[in-house]
């Protein structure tokens, strides 16, 4: 079987103004203290594909539209609905009371391996990413619902942050869809 490379105008995709009406997966994503725009905008990207509710941006995080953030995410920072709160703590918290279930992404004393996570097809959840360098702010694992950990069997003990989202948020569209 031969393969040929679908051209862009081939991949029937929906404009922005369809995105923004289209349904939405049930996830929030919280960035907190990302410090690389690079980062930013890959999440934004990643989110676009999977159709995410919404971005929170908090504490470093910077906001779009910004030059080198649209380098990685391509417009999906105007297409992905997102907002800034300084404070994560705050959004943890607002999101439970909304009735989200909320998920920080880090290896942690008890925390659920990505693979072994079971989620319900009837509720809400948001996940939180962590700076690049310390991670989800303690804190911020105190007021969350849980961890997730993704499975890793290498040297090193940490992914960077968009690779980290582009897994999680897959996982979850899968779970979820």
């Amino acid at each position: 079987m031969k393969h040929r490379k679908l051209k862009i105008t081939e991949l029937n995709r929906i404009s922005a103004e369809e995105f923004k009406q289209a349904e939405k997966l049930p996830l929030v994503v919280v960035l907190d203290n990302i410090r690389s725009l690079h980062n930013i905008g890959s999440v934004f990207r990643t989110s676009d594909a999977f159709r995410i509710e919404c971005i929170y941006l908090c504490g470093i995080t910077a906001t779009p539209p910004h030059p080198e953030m649209h380098k990685t995410a391509l417009g999906a920072e105007f297409t992905v609905d997102w907002k800034y709160v300084n404070n994560a703590v705050e959004v943890v918290n607002n999101l439970r009371k909304e009735g989200y279930v909320v998920f920080s992404v880090e290896q942690a004393e008890n925390s659920i391996m990505l693979d072994d996570l079971t989620l319900e097809k009837n509720k809400r959840y948001a996940v939180v990413l962590g700076n690049e360098v310390k991670g989800v702010q303690q804190e911020v694992i105190e007021h969350s619902d849980g961890c997730i950990e993704i499975p890793q069997y290498g040297t090193k003990h940490s992914l960077n942050v968009s690779v980290t989202a582009g897994i999680v948020i897959w996982d979850l569209f899968k779970k979820l869809k």
